[in-house]
This record gives C-alpha cells, structure tokens and sequence, in this order.
C-alpha cells in the first residue's frame, strides 16, 4: 500500500503545483515587464536638427573643475598637468579681480571627441570634487509684462542658459488676473506726481537718526556701473568678470538697481544714500553671463568682506549644483543675499533659483495698493516633489511696479518687476546693516538674523496666501525694532500653522483634516540666527493644548545638522482611526530645540527652542465617493530632463518646470474640486502605497513616468475586486514630433533630446492594457461643444482601444504631428475630417474607468478654456455611478471594441536614458514618508493574496479563504460577443493564446482564473486514472511473493 500511495500521491502533487503556477500567473504583471523601455543610444540622429539638416561639431567646451580645497590656480593648474595623463585639454588661464586670492575651482576647455572619458579621468582625482559644464546665463530687458521672453523664442533656444524672465519693464498700466489665488484688482494707478518708494516704508525717520547705510559693503551683481554717475556719492569698486573690456554699463540694468538702493537724486532717491557700492558686472551687453564668471564673482565678494549681495536674476535649474553650492558659501561667509523671485507670475510653482533658497532672502512684487503684482512668481518650491512637499517662497514681497530708479547717464525712470522689487529690500537691508555699530556687526547679523527681522516685522495682506506674499509686505521700521534689541536665537518659519486663517494658510485651509487619509505635510524653514552651523538636539516634540490633541499623530522629518543658518522641519500630520468621528479643532505647539557652538569669547554653546503653533481643524472622515487620490508620484518636471510643456502651441515656454503639483499648476482644479465637495489627498509614493477601499477614484493627470510591474497588478485587481474609479487625462505623445523638438545646446555642447511626450502614453498604455484601453500617437487641436460647454482640445491625444459596451465620444480634429501632416492636407482638398475619439466611459468589474486625452484644460499654466464641469462629471461616474445622459447617451456606445495592433501603438524611445529621470526604472519599490505611517519604508499594501486570510497595517482582517473569485459578483463584467473578437497578436504575456485562437479585448476576468488550471487538472485526473489501471495490470500477472514483498 505504501508504494501505491506514493505513486498516486506523485501526480496529484505534480498537478497541483502547476495548477497553482497558472493560477497565480497574471498576464498583465509579464506584459509590463516585457515591454520595460530598451534604453539604448541612437546613431541615427546623434547629428540633426530637427528641420533634418546637418550641423559642424563644435570642437571644443568649457569645463569647471572643482577642487576639495582653496589653493592658487597656479597649484590647481599643476596638479591637473601632473595628474591627467590623456590629451585633448588646457587650462583656461582667469584674469579677473579674483586671480590674487586663494580659488576652489579651475576653468579647463576638452575636445568634444575626448570629454566624456576625460571628464571621468578628473573626476576620479583625489583632489577634484566634481566636474560640471560651464552653464551661461541669458537675460532680457523687456518693454512689456506681455511680450516677456525666456530662453526659448518661437518655440527655439535662444543663446545661454535655461532662464526666466527676470528682468523689469517699463511702468505701466496694471492688468488683472483670472487665476490668482487672490483677488487681484489693478484699478489703482501710482498718483501723477509720484511718490518716492523710501517714503512709503518710513526711510526717512531712520535717516533722521543717522542710520544712512554708512560703512555698509554692498556688491551688486549686474550690469555694472558708469564712473562718476552723479546719482551716486560712494561708488567704492567697479569690476568686470565677463569676457568683454568694459566696466560701464550700456543697458541701464545694473545703474537703475544702484540707484533703488542708494540713489542721491531727489527724484528717485535710495534708501542708504552713504552704502559703499561695489559694482560687479556679471552680464554681458547681449546680457549673457557664465557660471564661471559667478563663481571668480562670488569666491571676491567673500575675499572683500561684503556685507549685501544683490542678484536680480534667476532660473528654474536648481540642480546647477556649482552656482547653488557658491550661494550656499556665499551666505555661510555672513553675506547676506536677496535675490528676486521671478517674474513668472500669476503661475503657481514658478520661483526661481537661488531666491528659492532658504538662505537667500526671495523678494515678490507687490503695487502701491498692496496687491500681489501680476508677474511675481508664486511658491511652492518644487525641489522637494515627488516625495515631500515645497517650502514657503516668497520670504516677503516689496513694492515692484512703477518704482523710480536711475538712468544710465542721469535723470529717473520708472520701471517694474521683481526685479525692481529686490533692490528695495537690499536698500532696507543696507540700512538696517547701518544700525548695528560696526564692530558688533558680525557678531549679530547673518543671513538668519536679518531675515528673522525682516519676516517677523513683515505686515501681513489681507488677501493673498502664504505662497504669493510670504510673511508679507516688508516693514523698514518693525524691523529696525527688532533688530534693536536682537539677542542671537532660532526661530521657525511659518511659525503659525492656523486652518482658521483663510486664504493666507491655503490650502491647507480649504481642506481639514480626518482619520484614515494621507499624510499632510507642511515644510517649516528653520533659522538659525546663533551660529552659520546648528544643532537639532532631539526630535520635536508635539504639546496639545487639550485632550483632543491626542487625536493628533504627527511624524517628522528635520535637518539634524542646519546649514548654512538654515534647515527644514516637514510635519506629517495624520488623525489617528479613534478619530473617525470626531470633528473639531486641535490646538497645541511643536517645540524644537536647537544648538550652536559658543561665539568666539564664549563658553557653552548657544541654545534655543523654537515654536511652531498649530490650530487644525478636524472633520470626521468623508464617505469613498468623496475622496480623490492624486498621483504625484509618477510626474517628472524640469529639472532635471527635459520634459517638454503640455501645450505645443505655447512657443517661448516649452519646458514643463512648475511642479504638476495640486497645489502649484493645478491648484484652480484644487479649488474647484474643494468647492464640489471633494476631498482631495496627494501620493508620492507608488500605487501599491495606498488602500483602494478608502477612495472613490484614482486621478492620473498628465504623467510622465513608468510604472512597476507591482503597480500595474494592482490597480488592476483595485479596479476590479475592490471597485476603486480611475480617472486618466493623457498628453500628446509622439516619436516624430519629438525628434523635431530637439535642439543643440550651446552651453552643454549637446543635443537636448525630449525625455517623453507631454505623457508617457507606453507607460500609461501598459497600466491600462489590463482594461482594454490605450491611447495613438495623434497630436490632436480644436474646439468642440459638449453639455453646452464650449472647450479647446490643445495637443492632447487621441484613444484607439476601448472595450465593447464602453461609451466613446470623437470630434473631428487636425492631427498636427508629423505623421499627421499628410492627412492635413488632403483634408484641406476638399475631404471631411474624420471623428477622433478623445473622452470614454466604461465599467471594469466593480469598477469604473473614465479616460481623457488631454490635461491643459486643468493646468492654469498655460489653459485656453477649463473642463472642470468635465472633471466633475467624471468623478461623478467613477466614484458615485451617476451617469449624466449625453454622456452616457445609446448614440455613443459601443457595438464592436475599439482596437488597434500592438504594431501601431505609441513606443518609447530608444535614444535616451530614461533611468536617469525616472523614480521607477532601476529604482527600488518603497512607500515612502509621504504615505501612511504604517507602511513607511515597505513596499506597499501587498497584492490580494488567494486563498489566504492577511490584515493590512492598521485594518481589521480581510477574508479570503474562499479565494479570488468570490470578491466580485462576475455577472456584472461585461464579455464580447464571439462574434465581435477581433485576432491579436500573441506575445510572451499572452498565456491564454495557448487555449484560444481569438482574445477578447477586455482582460478574462474571474472565470478565466479557473479555467486553465481545471484544463491542466483534469488531464491529469486522466493521466493518474491511466497510470492506476496500468499498475492494477501488472499487478495481476506479477508472483505472490512480489506482492508479498511491497506490501
């Protein structure tokens, strides 16, 4: 018996095995990895433009070598001699102001054919820190708000490197904005006799006093100045750092920011007439400047001991690590940097680098009426996206439009811009620096000290939020009050997070808080005005004022070590599950405690605690319907790839740099969707880092990054089995066109290739394959009407697959990509336009999926009309099942299944480095601190186990004992017809073209999960029986003493 159970058993187990390796077998997971992006370089079009044509290779380019220690550049220039053994570079001798002091860099040219083994040669030198190309910088005066140009024109790279418009126009008449947070009203005019800016923050009662910016070392990085200009009495030092021989300027920039901060002529008077003004002419007359050029300018103005640096210019790279490293030595040398904002405004997320620094002091524009200017950027910063969440930009805002100022020559002009704007605080600045005798000055003001006073003085608007004034307008005479009797501390800002504070605290302040959501962040600035180096002594601490702040879970992530005068503290706010119903507010304080080493002539080390109070509110947790989850984490911006703008018709702003967070470029959609009753929380995390059960729909707008193969399994059985609604809004995506868009950049010596499209439509393509569903590689334009909306459909894409019974809308657009060209002509010969499907609805299982082909109309960057009434409808369908009627109208249903080959659907490109942008390829799959608190560090909520009974973190067990299939009622998933089954094409993914020769369109559900293990099961049923009888027979013929012998 005991040979015969084991042959049975053998089989069984045999079959068993392989029934549960089909059972567990999930096409779609294989199919994404099998269609991971082959990231190989291309030969084909390494030396075209994108009109075809052939460009020379340009032999040589400038390079920055950094160094680990100051030394001469004579050391450094043998050092690199004695140490590179390849050919093919010399060193650039510097002759500049800067070449007697003591440089932490070098300036080499490399021959193209040689760099890239040459610049990795260097960078594995011992003494060399890194190697970075010599960036330049490019600024325009411009004679309008409207006609601001960057440095993109008509849609080309203009010379120089990536920059926004900085500079000042010409005073005129304000305009209004329709997507400010604030209520923006230009009405107001400055008075025909103008008034004198100094006035209107109290100079003179300080001049009075004999503060008058005496002994103040103010350096100026701009255009220059011309020698004995009559608006100036102490012109100290004028230097040039550019390659051209002239210390005069001839654009009027650098003279009319000299003249705001420390002007004589009565007309147009500064605020430190006696401040010593160094001027550095950092800018060309084409208004061109090199990083190179910064860093010989910034390594002087430490050498010299400057008190004030003014920068009016900026950019969107905060990743030029050599320009925003040297800020940082700037400001740890005790100078005091203001930097303009931007003037890229009304948009949301557009501050400019180094203003967005927290050490630098970022000044916004405000007019006389106290209303944020039109053109001042607005906040958040966007470094810290994907994961965390931007800090507070502007520091504070100043008055910027129609302020008087000098001409090159003599005589005033008026002019306006952020850029006018940071001259009036680096004026109030100098003449606060006067103040403090000028022994003590360094012992009490830094970087920290004087923003301290400056935001702690600052006058609150009424009006506009936190991230369009900061702490406010600037008060010269507060802050001459504070810094009276300053006595060296640390301090927080914001310092008061108050949900009653509306709209300054927005958003926060539009949406409380309740059990069960995300995470909120909020990402405080620590200064540190007790030393250039602190200490953060402990983690914070949470104090609630009353019982109720129990409720209150908070985690936090800090800069332990603060640097330079500056760190951050990031609060991850979640009310704990006994807080369901609760609804109310929190009150209570966070503390901090931070160190300093002792001050030279002191003993024990400088401490201080600092306090950030909260006033939250609280709502008990909202229905599933109600709650939307955004996807940040899949967004790439600008930086670091070149990610091009959503709007191809937008021809001087083509890069996509400003966050595609809800809370910069969509935060008009944020508000809409508040205003509807929604509640809406972010993931930066990926999409196994949340719980389907808790939200109604999952919103995927404009995204640009792949998905791992985890990801895409899940939301699949999300949708299905756990009857999460998704909502998708795509982008253009087209090979061709993006070859076109390519452009040789003469900074870097290299082609700037686009990463992906306005959306990566493979990537989205494989998260929705399981659906049924993907979208072309048309790059579709025009205006349609739909429920009496009249909308514009801007570069967006169209949809060729779509299951049977799903409910497609088409209008008949121009397809204005290459391959689209064709068509448009013979259009143009008499031919009708042909409907292209843009807009479907279709039911998944428990689920429901309502895709889009374009995004613009909900980013406020560049939006032509809005479909937020689209928007709205949507999640009415996904989330609630409420289907409006022409939505959902018999006309537009489908018959047959949209299908298009595999062949012909969009594929990525094979000419760049995808990984390099990428949080996902060749990344590790980890839900990090922007997701719940329990599942910080893993991997997510696992994948519905089969067959098995688990408890996800923080839940009460979930049964499924009884298996996969009884989660969902399966008459409720729609199947197609035979005779609507159209053949596929089979690929290694596709297991089930083992058993049938057509596949339907929309994904086998829960009957096909059993069907092919009970195929492989009953042929082994078959087999064991076979095998039983054989052994029976022979059994019979064999001797009794054999049978004898195995029992």
């Amino acid at each position: 018996m005991g040979t015969l159970r084991r042959s049975i058993f053998s089989p069984w187990f045999l079959i068993l095995v392989i029934a549960a390796c089909f059972y567990h077998f999930h096409p779609s997971t294989d199919y994404a990895r099998s269609q991971k992006p082959t990231l190989t370089p291309s030969k084909n079009i390494s030396n075209s433009t994108g009109n075809g044509k052939r460009q020379p290779q340009i032999a040589r380019q400038n390079y920055i070598v950094r160094f680990l220690e100051y030394k001469t550049a004579e050391v450094h220039r043998t050092y690199l001699q004695s140490s590179i053994r390849s050919e093919g570079w010399e060193w650039i001798e510097r002759q500049n102001p800067a070449a007697r002091y003591p440089t932490d860099f070098g300036l080499i040219s490399i021959e193209d054919l040689v760099k890239e083994g040459l610049t990795e040669e260097i960078r594995k030198l011992g003494m060399v820190k890194d190697v970075n190309v010599d960036m330049s910088y490019r600024r325009g005066l411009l004679k309008d708000d409207r006609d601001r140009a960057g440095a993109f024109v008509d849609g080309k790279k203009r010379p120089g490197k990536i920059f926004t418009a900085m500079s000042f126009s010409e005073g005129q008449g304000g305009h209004s904005s329709k997507i400010s947070n604030a209520s923006v009203n230009w009405g107001r005019q400055l008075l025909m006799q103008r008034s004198q800016v100094t006035s209107m923050f109290g100079a003179q009662d300080l001049w009075a006093k004999g503060y008058t910016g005496a002994k103040v070392k103010m350096a100026i990085f701009d255009t220059g100045i011309r020698v004995n200009h009559p608006h100036f009495r102490n012109i100290k030092e004028r230097t040039n750092w550019t390659n051209e021989d002239t210390l005069n300027d001839n654009l009027g920039h650098g003279t009319f920011v000299a003249g705001v901060i420390a002007g004589v002529d009565a007309e147009c008077l500064g605020f430190a007439p006696d401040t010593e003004i160094y001027a550095f002419r950092v800018f060309t007359d084409a208004q061109v400047s090199y990083t190179s050029w910064f860093l010989d300018a910034f390594n002087y103005a430490i050498a010299t001991n400057m008190d004030v640096l003014n920068l009016s210019i900026g950019g969107p790279d905060y990743l030029d690590l050599p320009f925003v490293e040297k800020v940082w030595e700037i400001t740890a040398n005790n100078i005091i940097m203001v930097s303009a904002i931007g003037n890229d405004g009304p948009l949301y997320g557009t501050l400019n680098n180094p203003a967005d620094q927290s050490d630098v002091i970022g000044v916004g524009g405000i007019d006389y009426s106290d209303h944020i200017a039109s053109f001042s950027s607005r906040g958040m910063s966007t470094w810290e996206l994907p994961h965390g969440y931007g800090r507070v930009k502007p520091d504070i805002v100043a008055y910027g439009r129609d302020i008087m100022g000098s001409k090159i020559s003599t005589g005033c002009k008026s002019l306006s811009g952020t850029s006018v704007a940071s001259p009036v605080v680096a004026g109030v600045v100098c003449l606060l620096v006067s103040v403090i005798p000028e022994l003590d000055r360094k012992a009490i003001l830094n970087p920290a000290s004087m923003k301290q006073a400056l935001v702690e003085g600052a006058a609150k608007l009424a009006g506009p939020n936190m991230y369009e004034q900061g702490a406010g307008r600037v008060d010269l005479l507060e802050s001459y009050e504070i810094l009276k009797n300053y006595q060296p501390r640390a301090s927080i800002f914001p310092s008061v997070l108050d949900y009653n504070d509306c709209p300054y605290s927005w958003p926060f302040c539009r949406q409380p808080l309740y059990a069960g959501a995300m995470p909120v962040i909020f990402n405080a600035t620590i200064l540190n005005g007790m030393g250039v180096v602190g200490y953060v002594d402990g983690p914070p601490i949470w104090h609630p004022s009353e019982e109720e702040g129990n409720l209150l879970s908070i985690h936090f992530t800090y800069s332990e070590v603060i640097w330079p005068w500056t760190g951050y503290l990031a609060l991850h706010m979640q009310i704990k599950e006994e807080g369901v119903l609760f609804s109310g507010e929190i009150e209570g304080n966070v503390t901090l405690r931070v160190s300093s080493p002792p001050a030279p002539g002191e003993k024990n080390p400088r401490i201080s605690t600092c306090v950030l109070q909260l006033k939250l509110k609280v709502v008990p947790t909202p229905p599933r319907s109600k709650r939307i989850l955004w996807d940040q984490f899949h967004s790439i911006k600008y930086p670091p790839g070149y990610i091009p703008r959503d709007s191809l018709d937008v021809r001087n702003d083509i890069l996509d740099w400003h966050g595609d967070h809800l809370h910069t470029n969509f935060h008009i959609m944020f508000n809409n969707l508040r205003d509807a009753g929604y509640y809406i929380e972010t993931l930066g995390s990926p999409l196994t880092c949340f719980d389907a059960r808790q939200y109604g729909t999952l919103l995927l707008v404009d995204l640009e990054d792949e998905y791992f193969a985890e990801e895409i399994a899940k939301l699949r059985d999300d949708v299905i089995y756990t009857g999460l609604g998704l909502a998708v809004f795509a982008e253009w995506y087209n090979v061709d066109t993006m070859v076109k868009m390519r452009f040789f950049d003469d900074n870097t010596r290299s082609w700037w290739t686009p990463v992906t499209g306005g959306a990566n439509i493979p990537a989205l393509n494989d998260l929705l394959a399981s659906f049924g569903i993907a979208f072309g590689d048309k790059i579709l334009n025009g205006d349609f009407s739909l429920l009496g909306e009249q909308s514009r459909y801007a570069s967006g894409t169209d949809i060729v697959r779509f299951p049977m019974g799903g409910y497609v809308h088409g209008f008949p657009f121009l397809d204005s990509s290459e391959s689209g060209a064709t068509r448009n002509v013979l259009l143009t010969s008499g031919m009708n336009k042909e409907d292209s499907p843009i807009l479907g609805f279709t039911m998944m299982g428990e689920g429901r999926i309502a895709v889009y082909g374009d995004s613009n109309c909900l980013d406020s960057s560049h939006m032509v009309t809005n479909c937020f009434w689209l928007l709205r409808k949507i999640l009415d369908f996904t989330s609630e099942d409420i289907r409006d009627p022409v939505l959902f109208s018999d006309s537009v249903k489908l018959d047959s299944a949209l299908y298009e080959d595999d062949n012909q659907l969009p594929s990525r490109r094979t000419d760049v480095n995808f990984s390099t942008y990428s949080a996902v390829v060749g990344k590790e799959l980890i839900c990090k601190t922007d997701a719940k608190f329990e599942i910080w560090g893993t991997k997510g909520f696992s994948l519905q186990v089969r067959g098995r009974n688990r408890r996800l973190p923080g839940y009460p067990v979930i049964d499924l004992g009884r298996g996969f299939n009884s989660l969902i009622d399966t008459s409720k998933i729609p199947w197609r017809p035979k005779a609507t089954q159209r053949r596929m094409i089979d690929s290694p993914g596709n297991y089930f073209s083992l058993f049938y020769g057509n596949e339907p369109d929309v994904p086998l559900l829960a009957r096909s999960y059993w069907l092919a293990p009970a195929l492989v099961a009953a042929s082994g049923i078959l087999l064991c029986c076979w095998r039983i009888r054989q052994r029976r027979r022979r059994r019979r013929k064999g001797s009794g003493s054999g049978r004898l012998a195995n029992l």
